[in-house]
């Protein structure tokens, strides 16, 4: 009999695989169905551009040697990059050129020369230092009438013959703050040898003119966009002013000496320091004022730093008091007569200093020198006293800061290892402050701490 049921004829097995491809089918349309809302947007072409800092000099200088010839910089003068700027074409290029040197021939009592540097800083404010070295400081030969007259001041030494000039002692200097040519504070004066010995060690700059701030976040100078404007320079109102004069009263000593000496400039950006790293110096150490013992009344913070830089012939100590604002202390005020400093010197670093250099250590604003008599106390020698510094050593003090310059013949005495020291006090209800000496001594390229002392080795 025919089935005439219209029977799907599913078997057990077809059914179930028919329902295992539903239950795929049924998987697949919910992973269909959950979905989740999204939107994106993008942030592209981001960049990170780091800043600049390019300083460019204004150089306006001129000389009067009487009759014998005027000369003066060309207008718009101005250093960038070593070289002198050339072709001012409105944006700052400089076309190649060779670093700027000034020449004085035939130099007599009685001339003298001025320049002014004035600063643009592009893109940064920054703290500025100035920086130099005496290079050359020359004999070349001795004519009879200079000869006679180093005979006449000096009867039993012929200070003519060592072969070092009297030029550098007799050239007066002042570095003053400067605006629009009109000159104001003054930064430092004295002789061409002091001051290139202070410009040695750094002399730090303020933006404002006015150093009486401490070093540390003193005023920094201006940072511009360009360094000109419709080729005039744009320029920080706070220039340096530099004056040179060899007096009338200077006589026959110089003849036949001449002088070669180093100027330098430096800018770092003001953001993230605080103006007391020294380009100029090799080395720098700093100590906190502290209380002497048994003094309770409050003192104000301050810091003393010691920056040494090794010149060729020299090696000159440039020591700072950083006190802050209103502080009624000052260890380098001659008003405040018991405040006095030393430097000592074992020359050749066998635990025993040698000689130091102190100021005010009898009252006035002086230096003296003396022998030392015993190790790291450095006890003046009793049985010679204090004494003028002798010709060779440099000592000039200007502001809160001095300078101290050692011949380099000195510091060699034995192979290239010596020690210094320093220490300072204000006396009775004030701060003192010292860089204690004495060994064991450990070197290093220039010179570090030991528990106890501080030792050198000359580069």
């Amino acid at each position: 009999m025919d089935d005439t049921n219209d029977n799907f004829g599913l078997s057990r097995r077809r059914m179930l695989g028919g329902l295992g491809m539903i239950g795929v089918a049924s998987a697949g349309a919910g992973l269909g169905t959950t979905a989740y809302f999204s939107d994106e947007e993008s942030f592209t072409e981001n960049t990170l551009t780091a800043g600049s800092l390019d300083l460019y000099v204004h150089v306006d200088y001129s000389e009067d040697q009487g009759d014998f010839a005027q000369w003066s910089t060309p207008s718009g003068t101005y250093v960038q990059g070593g070289v002198v700027g050339e072709d001012v074409n409105g944006n700052g290029a400089v076309a190649p050129g060779e670093p700027l040197s000034i020449q004085v021939v035939d130099l007599k009592p009685g001339d003298s020369g001025e320049g002014e540097f004035c600063f643009s800083i592009v893109d940064n404010p920054a703290y500025m230092w100035m920086c130099g070295e005496l290079t050359a400081n020359d004999e070349n030969t001795v004519t009879e009438p200079e000869a006679d007259s180093a005979n006449e001041n000096n009867a039993e030494t012929d200070t003519d013959t060592d072969g070092d000039g009297e030029l550098a002692d007799a050239m007066e200097v002042t570095l003053s703050y400067c605006e629009d040519g009109e000159v104001g504070t003054e930064i430092i004066s004295g002789s061409l040898g002091e001051v290139m010995a202070a410009l040695q060690a750094g002399v730090p700059l303020y933006g404002d003119g006015n150093p009486d701030a401490p070093v540390a976040n003193r005023p920094a100078f201006d940072g511009v966009e360009t360094p000109f404007d419709d080729e005039e320079p744009n320029i920080d109102e706070t220039c340096v002013c530099f004056e040179w004069e060899v007096p009338t009263e200077v006589g026959n000593e110089i003849q036949s000496d001449s002088v070669t000496f180093d100027f330098e400039f430096y800018a770092e950006q003001e953001r993230h320091n605080d103006g007391t790293n020294n380009p100029c110096a090799d080395e720098s150490y700093a100590a906190d004022y502290v209380n002497p013992d048994g003094i309770t009344q409050p003192i104000p913070d301050g810091v003393a730093r010691v920056d040494v830089s090794y010149g060729d012939d020299q090696v000159v100590y440039g020591i700072t008091f950083d006190e802050p604002d209103g502080s009624p202390y000052s260890l380098a005020d001659p008003n405040f007569a018991v405040a006095n400093f030393s430097m000592p010197f074992d020359l050749d670093d066998d635990g025993i200093y040698d000689y130091q250099v102190a100021w005010n250590a009898e009252g006035g604003d002086d230096f003296l020198y003396s022998a030392v008599e015993s190790g790291p106390n450095w006890e003046k020698d009793t049985s010679t006293g204090w004494s003028s510094v002798p010709a060779s050593i440099t000592a000039v003090k200007f502001g809160s800061q001095a300078v101290i310059a050692v011949p380099r013949s000195d510091l060699e005495t034995s192979g290239n290892d010596y020690v210094f020291g320093f220490g300072a006090s204000a006396g009775g209800q004030a701060p003192s402050v010292g860089i204690p000496m004495g060994g064991p001594y450990s070197s290093s390229d220039n010179w570090t701490s030991s528990e106890n002392g501080q030792n050198a080795t000359l580069q």
